[in-house]
């Protein structure tokens, strides 16, 4: 056998030098993809519960939404006790103003006491048949209505005590219908004071 050369020795260690520096780099690399798969796996892992959380907190804005709109359509919505409280103001302003029941009533009243009341009865008595009579017919229809006015506005502002817990009455309900109540308070009593003959009475026939 021949005797290896210096530049064959060098050739030789360098090979196995390269080849040693691969394998260090092979292990490397191997030890290296543990690492990066575990990383890899560690984001996912984030991104599942990032979407589980979102998802949870839609459930729950969902579920918020459902429960209000079950509350809205189970409990009262004040439509019916506003809507009370509206004619409870029409009542009374009715009572005040006239109607047309009124005036036909009293238009009847008239012509019965012209039919009932002969020409030769007295002054006194014809005003009374024909006027006071008539008069005495609107001022009961008048409290009438005063009436109504002022039992639909207490029936209202007295409803929430008899409704769910934990519901208040709107305040524009509450403000009309003490409306409601007042027109009424004044219109029953003007009603009863021209009734008696207290307010307006008929003149003096002497």
């Amino acid at each position: 056998m021949g005797t290896k050369t210096a530049d064959e020795t060098g050739a030789e260690t360098g090979a196995e030098a390269t080849t040693d520096e691969e394998k260090v780099s092979v292990t490397k690399s191997a030890d290296d993809v543990p690492e990066a798969a575990a990383a890899d796996g560690a984001d996912t892992g984030l991104v599942a519960e990032n979407a589980d959380d979102t998802e949870n907190a839609e459930d729950l804005e969902g579920d918020a939404e459902l429960a209000g709109d079950l509350a809205e359509s189970e409990g009262p919505t004040g439509v019916g006790q506003g809507a009370a409280a509206v004619v409870s103001v029409a009542l009374g302003l009715v009572s005040l103003t006239g109607g047309w029941i009124g005036t036909v009533a009293a238009a009847r009243e008239t012509l019965v006491g012209q039919l009932q009341t002969s020409s030769t009865a007295s002054v006194a008595k014809q005003v009374k048949e024909v006027y006071g009579d008539a008069w005495a017919t609107t001022a009961l229809w008048a409290g009438l209505f005063a009436l109504a006015a002022l039992v639909t506005g207490v029936v209202v502002l007295a409803r929430p005590a008899f409704g769910a817990p934990g519901r208040p009455q709107a305040p524009w309900i509450k403000s009309v219908a003490w409306a409601g109540v007042a027109l009424g308070v004044i219109g029953l009593l003007l009603a009863v004071l021209k009734y008696s003959d207290a307010l307006l009475g008929l003149p003096s026939t002497s």
